[in-house]
C-alpha cells in the first residue's frame, strides 16, 4: 500500500528541496523526483543544478532527495514512496544499491511513473524505463589503457591498489573497476564481480564510500598490506583526494600514479597539479537535464525515452600513445563542482 507524505520516515526527508516550477506540484506543473546517493558529492550537486535548469524551461517541478551516505538504500526507498504518493510523473534516480532498489522501482512503474536511472544502471538494467549515463565500463577502460601505456613506456612493473565504492558491488562500481583492470591487461575472470582476479600485480581492493575520508582509510589499509604500491585506481575523485593524503603522509606521493573517474573541477585541478595522473570526465548536468526533459515529454504525450550515453572523455596532461585524451585545460572548461 502507498504511504502518505505524513508517515514517510525521517530518513526520506533528510534532504528534500524543490526547484523550478515554483517549488510545488500545483498549478498543473509536472512533478519530477530526483533521488541521488548523497547531497555532498559535487557530482550530485551538479545533477540538481541540471534538473533545476531543465525544470525552468520545461514547466516542471523537481523534488530532490538524497541519502545520508553512498549505500543508503532505505532513504531512496522512502523517497520513491513519497513521490508515488505525491503524484509525481517520473523519477530520476542514481541508485545506492542497484539491486535492492528494484522492487521500489517496480512499484513506481506499476503506478504509472516513468523511471530513469542516472549514472548507475539498475540490475537488471531494464528494471528502469531507460538509463542516462556515462558508459562506466568505458570510463574505467580509458584510465586502465592510459596507465598501461604509461607503465610500459617507463618500464615499470605495476603493484595495483583498487579503491572501490562499497561492499554491495553496484553496477557503477563493478563496471569502472573491471573496465580499469581490463584496460590495464588484467584477466578479470568474471567481469560482473569485483575481486576474483588472481593477477599477482594486484595488491588488493578496499572500499571508500566514494568520499575523501574513506579514500584515505582504504589507502592506509592497502599500504599496510604492501608499501610498494605504485598504481592506485579510485572509484571517484573525492576518494582519490583521500588516497593522495594517505600517500603523502607516508611519504610516497611522488612514487604512485593515481587514476580516477568523474571530471569535477577539483579533480581536474588535481590532474593539473599532478595529484591525479588521469581521470575520465563525465557529464552529470547533461544526465539530469535530459532526464527532466524526458519526464516532461512523457507527461505530455506518453512517449518513453531510449537509453542514452551521455559521454566520457579521458583528461590527462601526460598523453599516452594510442589512447585518445584531452588536457586539463579542456577538462576545466567542461568540469563541474
Amino acid at each position: 500500500m502507498r504511504r502518505s507524505f505524513g508517515v514517510v520516515s525521517a530518513a526520506a526527508l533528510l534532504v528534500l528541496t524543490a526547484c523550478g516550477g515554483g517549488g510545488s506540484s500545483g498549478g498543473g506543473s509536472t512533478l519530477v523526483g530526483l533521488v541521488t546517493k548523497t547531497d555532498t558529492n559535487p557530482f550530485f550537486v551538479k545533477m540538481k543544478e541540471g534538473a533545476q535548469q531543465a525544470a525552468s524551461s520545461s514547466g516542471a517541478t523537481v523534488q530532490s532527495f538524497a541519502g545520508k551516505q553512498d549505500g543508503d538504500n532505505q532513504t531512496q526507498v522512502d523517497a520513491i514512496e513519497n513521490l508515488i504518493a505525491s503524484g509525481a510523473k517520473g523519477i530520476l534516480i542514481t541508485p545506492s544499491d542497484s539491486k535492492a532498489i528494484v522492487p521500489s522501482v517496480d512499484k513506481a512503474r506499476a503506478a504509472g511513473l516513468l523511471v530513469i536511472a542516472l549514472d548507475t544502471q539498475l540490475e537488471p538494467a531494464d528494471a528502469a524505463d531507460a538509463t542516462f549515463a556515462t558508459d562506466n565500463y568505458k570510463a574505467g577502460l580509458l584510465i586502465g589503457q592510459w596507465a598501461k601505456a604509461k607503465f610500459a613506456k617507463e618500464g615499470k612493473q605495476a603493484k595495483i591498489a583498487l579503491l572501490d565504492l562499497n561492499p554491495n558491488q553496484v553496477s557503477v562500481d563493478v563496471q569502472r573497476d573491471q573496465g580499469f583492470l581490463e584496460g590495464f591487461g588484467v584477466d578479470v575472470k568474471d567481469k560482473n564481480r569485483i575481486g576474483d582476479e588472481s593477477d599477482p600485480r594486484i595488491v588488493g581492493h578496499d572500499v571508500t564510500d566514494g568520499d575523501p575520508a574513506g579514500g584515505r582509510t582504504a589507502m592506509e589499509n592497502l599500504l599496510q598490506k604492501d608499501p610498494a604500491i605504485n598504481l592506485v585506481y579510485t572509484i571517484n575523485e573525492p576518494a582519490a583526494a583521500g588516497a593522495y593524503e594517505a600517500l603523502k603522509a607516508a611519504g610516497k606521493e611522488k612514487d604512485v600514479v593515481i587514476v580516477s573517474v568523474d571530471g569535477g573541477c577539483p579533480g581536474v585541478n588535481n590532474v593539473k597539479a599532478g595529484v591525479i595522473g588521469a581521470t575520465s570526465q563525465q557529464y552529470p548536468l547533461k544526465m539530469a537535464q535530459l532526464g527532466v526533459e524526458a519526464v516532461a515529454k512523457f507527461a505530455k504525450d506518453g512517449s518513453k525515452p531510449q537509453n542514452t550515453d551521455t559521454g566520457v572523455t579521458l583528461i590527462t596532461d601526460q598523453p599516452a600513445d594510442g589512447v585518445e585524451s584531452k588536457d586539463s585545460a579542456f577538462g576545466l572548461q567542461n568540469c563541474w563542482g
